[in-house]
C-alpha cells in the first residue's frame, strides 16, 4: 500500500502524477516515488523517504520530461521506510518498472528460487521480488510485457494492484489488480490510472474500476481489458459524481476540521429520500428490494474494522431496540479466521468507509461462499464491497481526506439508523405513532449537530488546552454511548499520539477505576436517560480518587454539570440519536488537541485511510 499514480498520454506525465501523488496523501504513507521514461527512451526513477514534498525537491534538481510514467506513496509492509525500499522498483536489467499496493504473500519462496537464478535484490520488499519475477519469465520466454506479467500473476499469492513499464514497449503500461483497487480515467488521447478517483477528477469524469482478475493494457489511445486467461473483456465506462472542491480544504487549516464541520450536510444528505416525517416513511432503496428476507432473519452479523467497528455496535443496539432481530457485531478482520456459524438465511452487514477495506471484504466473501445473504454500507461510489455485496447502501458523505474518519461515521451511523427506523416500520414492532415522533427527532440532528459547531468550539479548545499535556485518557459511556466512548478514544489516539481507552461505564469498578488520579482525565458520554443515577455515581467514583471530569450532557442537566470539571453540553434528541450528537464535542477535542501538541492532523504517522492488505 497505499496510492498509485500513473499517466500515458501526449502531456508532460511528471506535473500530473505529483499533483495526483499529492491528493493520495491522506491515505497514509512514508515514502514517495515515481518513474517516468524519458525522450530518450531510458527510465529515470526518482523515490525518497518522507513526503511528496521530499520527492519534489528531489525532482527540482532534474530536468525530466516524458509522457509515460508510474508513481506511488507506500505505506510500509516489508522492509523499514527509506529510499531503497519505495516505488518504483525496478527489475535486474534495468528494463521494467513497477508499483504495487497489496502483499505479496509466497514472496519468500519466489525470491529463493529467483536468487539461485541469479536475481541480486536491493530492497526488503515483496514488490521487488514480483518485477524480478516479470523480469525472469519475460527474458526466459521472450514474451511482450502483458504476457509475462499475466503468466508472473499466475505464481503469485496474494493481494494486488499493479502499474509496470517495459522501456522496450514504449507508450505501454500494464496494470492489473486482486483485492486492491485501481480506477482509470479516460481522457482525450491519454489515461490516468489512481488507487481511486482523487487524482483523476481534474482531467475527466470517465472511469472504467478493474475487477478482481482483470489485466489492462493501456496507449495513449487505447484501453484494453483482459482476462487472466488472455479473453478481451467489455469496457464498462462509469461517471464519476465527485466534485473537485469536495477535495480541497475550503479555507479550513485541515481537511480534518473541515469533515467535521460538513457533518450537518452530510447527515443530512443520508437521509435525501431515504425518510420523509411529514408523510411518514423510511426507506433505503437498497433494502426494500430484499425487507421480507431480511425481517425474516433470525441473526444479523455486521463486520467492520476501527471506526466502522464502532458504527455496527450502534447500530446493532438500534436494530436490536427498534426491529427486535438479533444482532450480533464482529471485527472484520476476526470474523473468517474463527470459523464462524453462518446459517442459511443469516444476514450479514458490511461497513467500511473506502469499500476497499481488505479484512472487511475477505470476511463479506467469507460470509457469501458460507450462505449469507450479504448488504453493503459503503462511501465510496463504485468500491469494490459496493460491487460485491448482494444489496447495499452507499452514505453519501463525500470523500474523506483526513485518515481519522469523521462526517463517515456519522454518515455510517445514519445510515444503520434510517434501516432500524426501517425494519421496525415494516416489522410492526414499534407503533404508527412511535414511528413518526422518531422520523421527527431524526430530521432535526443535522440542525442540531449544526448548533453544536457553533456553540462549543470555544470551551473545547479551552479543555483541549488544560488536557494537552496528558498521557493517558479514559473515556466512559453506557449502552448506545459505550460505542461513542470508543471511538472518541480512538480519534485521540490516532491524531495526537495519546494512549486513551474507551469502556463500559459500568464497567470502570472491574478494573480501570486502579488507572485514575489526578493526572488521569476522564471524558464521559453522559446523555443517557436511563440508567442516569448510575452515570452519577461514576462521576463521584472518580472525583473522589481526584480524576478530572470532562461531561457531555444534555441541555439543562445540573447534577452532573456541577459535579465535572468542564461539561459540554448537546441539544435534547431522542435518547437513541444521542451518539450522533456526542460524537461532534470529541471529535473537536480530539483536533485540538493535536493541533496543541502539533500533529499532523490529516496524515498521522504509522496509518492509511484505506488499508488494503490483511
Amino acid at each position: 500500500m497505499c496510492g498509485i499514480v500513473a499517466y500515458n498520454g501526449t502531456k508532460n506525465a511528471l506535473p500530473i502524477i505529483v499533483k495526483g501523488l499529492k491528493r493520495l496523501e491522506y491515505r497514509g504513507y512514508d515514502s514517495a516515488g515515481l518513474v517516468l521514461q524519458n525522450q530518450d527512451g531510458d527510465l529515470k526513477v526518482f523515490k525518497k523517504k518522507g513526503k511528496v514534498a521530499e520527492l519534489e525537491a528531489l525532482l527540482e534538481a532534474n530536468d525530466v520530461v516524458g509522457t509515460m510514467g508510474i508513481g506511488h506513496t507506500r505505506w510500509a509492509t516489508h522492509g523499514k521506510p527509506n529510499d531503497v525500499n519505495a516505488h518504483p522498483h525496478v527489475s535486474g536489467n534495468r528494463r521494467l518498472s513497477l508499483v504495487h499496493n497489496g502483499i505479496i504473500e509466497n514472496y519468500a519462496s519466489l525470491k529463493l528460487a529467483l536468487e539461485k537464478l541469479g536475481h541480486v535484490f536491493e530492497s526488503d520488499t515483496d514488490t521487488e521480488v514480483l518485477i524480478h519475477l516479470i523480469e525472469e519469465i519475460q527474458t526466459r520466454d521472450n514474451l511482450s510485457l502483458i504476457e509475462a506479467v499475466r503468466i508472473s500473476l499466475s505464481k503469485v499469492i496474494g493481494a494486488y494492484a499493479i502499474v509496470v513499464m517495459d522501456v522496450q514497449q514504449p507508450n505501454v503500461l500494464v496494470a492489473a489488480r486482486k483485492s486492491s483497487p485501481l480506477v482509470i480515467g479516460i481522457g482525450k488521447n491519454e489515461f490516468i490510472i489512481a488507487s481511486d478517483a482523487t487524482p483523476i477528477i481534474e482531467y475527466t469524469k470517465k472511469v472504467v474500476y478493474l475487477n478482481d482478475h482483470q489485466l489492462a493494457v493501456i496507449t495513449p489511445d487505447d484501453l484494453q481489458l483482459l482476462s487472466m486467461e488472455n479473453v478481451k473483456m467489455p469496457l464498462s465506462i462509469q461517471e464519476i459524481e465527485m466534485e473537485l472542491e469536495r477535495i480541497e480544504k475550503g479555507g479550513y487549516d485541515y481537511f480534518m476540521m473541515k469533515e467535521i464541520h460538513e457533518q450537518p450536510v452530510t447527515v443530512r444528505d443520508s437521509m435525501l429520500g431515504r425518510l420523509n416525517a411529514s408523510e411518514g416513511w423510511a426507506r433505503l432503496g437498497g433494502l426494500e428490494d430484499h425487507i421480507n428476507r431480511i425481517i425474516n432473519t433470525n441473526r444479523i452479523t455486521l463486520v467492520g474494522c476501527g471506526t466502522s467497528w464502532h458504527s455496527a455496535l450502534i447500530g446493532e443496539y438500534l436494530i436490536e431496540k427498534l426491529a427486535r432481530i438479533p444482532v450480533e457485531v464482529e471485527y472484520a478482520s476476526e470474523f473468517r479466521y474463527r470459523n464462524p456459524v453462518i446459517n442459511e438465511g443469516d444476514i450479514v452487514m458490511a461497513i467500511s468507509q473506502s469499500g476497499e477495506t481488505a479484512d472487511t471484504m475477505a470476511a463479506l466473501k467469507s460470509a457469501k461462499e458460507m450462505g449469507a445473504f450479504t448488504y453493503g454500507v459503503v462511501n465510496v461510489v463504485g468500491s469494490s464491497i459496493a460491487r460485491l455485496a448482494d444489496a447495499g447502501s452507499y452514505i453519501h458523505a463525500g470523500p474523506e481526506i483526513g485518515v481519522a474518519s469523521t462526517k463517515a461515521f456519522t454518515g455510517q451511523v445514519s445510515i444503520l439508523t434510517i434501516l432500524a427506523l426501517q425494519l421496525a416500520h415494516r416489522k410492526g414492532t414499534i407503533s404508527e405513532s412511535r414511528f413518526r415522533e422518531l422520523l421527527y427527532a431524526f430530521e432535526q440532528i443535522p440542525a442540531k449537530i449544526q448548533e453544536v459547531l457553533e456553540k462549543s468550539g470555544e470551551q473545547i479548545k479551552y479543555i483541549a488546552e488544560e488536557l494537552k499535556d496528558s498521557t493517558n485518557a479514559l473515556y466512559l459511556g453506557r449502552g448506545k454511548n459505550f460505542p461513542v466512548a470508543l471511538e472518541g478514544a480512538l480519534k485521540l489516539k490516532e491524531i495526537s499520539y495519546i494512549h486513551a481507552e474507551g469502556y463500559p461505564a459500568a464497567e470502570m469498578k472491574h478494573g480501570p477505576i486502579a488507572l485514575i488520579d489526578e493526572n488521569m482525565p476522564i471524558v464521559l458520554i453522559a446523555t443517557n436517560k436511563d440508567a442516569y443515577e448510575k452515570i452519577v455515581s461514576n462521576v463521584q467514583e472518580v472525583k473522589a480518587r481526584g480524576g478530572k471530569v470532562i461531561a457531555i450532557v444534555t441541555e439543562g442537566e445540573k447534577t452532573i454539570t456541577e459535579l465535572a470539571d468542564y461539561a459540554i453540553h448537546i441539544p435534547e434528541t431522542e435518547d437513541i440519536f444521542s451518539p450522533l450528537l456526542s460524537v461532534i464535542p470529541l471529535q473537536l477535542l480530539s483536533y485540538y488537541i493535536a493541533v496543541l501538541r502539533g500533529c499532523n492532523v490529516d496524515q498521522p504517522r504509522n496509518l492509511a485511510k484505506s488499508v488494503t492488505v490483511e
